[in-house]
């Protein structure tokens, strides 16, 4: 693996390795609390890694013996008050969050120990969890008189259904990896030596073989359509898009490798050749929810 920061004093590392961006959480002596400086980091390398055609993949995962333990309580009463106490404040996770689902890649999160508060909702957007059979999880936050975030209340049903997310949520109880897997909150549980070339090995499935473009394009699609009201918005959307995709050059070669027997080269790239798809990939303001 090709280190690319090698600042030992960050928060968060970011190495690559062939085509895959490895995110880890770096706090090893606090169990990866979370922190606004780990925020800004993951921010930081989430813009890096959707502005670089050379990255296929990201994974997400964390140093030492915990994934995170959540939020850094060491301030006290003030851990959840916010950097800004006087302005309007915005969950700190979320926007992480939402920067994930926004992204023109896949994300694999690779939970290597310790995953609550925070560290359990801080993924629900990736796109595979795996998880080490040391790992455990929990949404604690009833337990600290807080309540969920990281849009946990619009991803968390959606991955596991209301009822399980009913009784994670309410109950903060900490469970086992096995049980996260039974809930299909995590796809797979590893050993813990085994974890991390997993998780690349099911980046490679996500990416050998698919254009970029369109990977970058199927995640949103999923994700947006995930709660609309009518089946009839997907048809729309999906013409839209279908038809913006069907003259690309990608479409042209993802048919003529398959008429040709060889494996494709997808000539589009997400940093420049995304179709014109009109609202539908559109964001809603912040401030007025439109």
């Amino acid at each position: 693996m090709a280190a690319e920061d090698n600042v030992t004093d960050r928060e968060v590392l970011v190495t690559i390795d062939g085509d895959v961006m490895v995110l880890t959480l770096h706090r090893p002596d606090r169990m990866n609390a979370f922190t606004y400086r780990m925020r800004d980091e993951l921010l930081d390398a989430l813009e890096r890694a959707d502005g670089d055609d050379a990255v296929r993949a990201i994974v997400v995962t964390g140093a030492g013996r915990a994934f995170c333990a959540g939020a850094d309580l060491s301030a006290g009463d003030d851990a959840f008050a916010g950097e800004h106490a006087a302005a309007p404040w915005r969950d700190g996770g979320g926007m992480v969050v939402l920067r994930m689902f926004n992204l023109k890649k896949p994300v694999v999160a690779a939970f290597n120990g310790a995953a609550v508060g925070i560290g359990a909702t801080l993924c629900l957007t990736a796109d595979v969890r795996i998880a080490s059979d040391k790992a455990k999880f929990g949404f604690v936050f009833t337990r600290r008189g807080v309540v969920l975030e990281s849009c946990a209340s619009w991803f968390l049903p959606r991955i596991v259904g209301m009822p399980q997310a009913l009784r994670w949520s309410i109950s903060g109880r900490v469970f086992d990896a096995a049980e996260a897997h039974r809930a299909g909150l995590v796809a797979e549980v590893t050993a813990p030596e085994a974890l991390l070339p997993r998780a690349k090995a099911i980046c490679a499935e996500l990416t050998a073989e698919t254009a970029p473009v369109s990977v970058a394009l199927v995640r949103q699609m999923l994700w947006r359509m995930a709660g609309v009201d009518h089946p009839m918005q997907a048809h729309r959307m999906e013409s839209q898009i279908f038809g913006a995709r069907a003259r690309s050059p990608d479409v042209a070669e993802g048919i003529a490798s398959f008429l040709e027997k060889r494996p494709a080269t997808f000539p589009g790239q997400p940093s420049t050749d995304m179709p014109d798809v009109g609202d539908w990939l559109r964001d809603p303001d912040y401030e007025t929810g439109r």
